[in-house]
């Protein structure tokens, strides 16, 4: 009895993690955000220690307005869509950060809360999507 030769085996390609999903996300909101003229301040801030809060982009608006940035992305439109994933648990934990955030400076600048959505259909930019009341 012989050896047959095995085939070559391919590894089977993974699918991308949510962290990657996000990070590709975030990286298009960023690109999309400075081509209308936004500076990134900081990316990914999280506060200290359990239960704080994480704001993906900080950014700075040519007026001079701070704006915290959330990211959504979502494969379909069911359900919503990715802006109705935003709720107010969500928003809770961002205003928190945020006030994290703006502890550190010395002059309080106007803020904003705005959500970009990359969805199959493309890209929606939710300025003031909400307020910290």
């Amino acid at each position: 009895m012989g050896f047959l030769p095995s085939k070559p085996t391919r590894p089977v390609a993974q699918p991308p993690t949510t962290k990657q999903v996000g990070d590709v996300a975030e990286e298009a909101a960023l690109r999309y955000l400075q081509g209308q003229g936004l500076r990134l301040l900081q990316r990914n801030y999280r506060t200290p220690g359990r239960g704080g809060g994480e704001i993906d982009l900080i950014m700075h608006a040519p007026d001079g307005t701070t704006v915290f940035v959330e990211v959504r992305k979502r494969a379909s439109l069911n359900h919503g869509g990715a802006a109705a994933s935003v709720g107010g648990v969500k928003q809770r934990h961002i205003i928190f950060a945020a006030r994290h955030y703006l502890m550190r400076l010395r002059e309080l600048p106007p803020c904003r809360f705005d959500v970009v959505v990359l969805e199959p259909d493309g890209v929606q930019w939710l300025q003031a999507a909400f307020d910290a009341s």
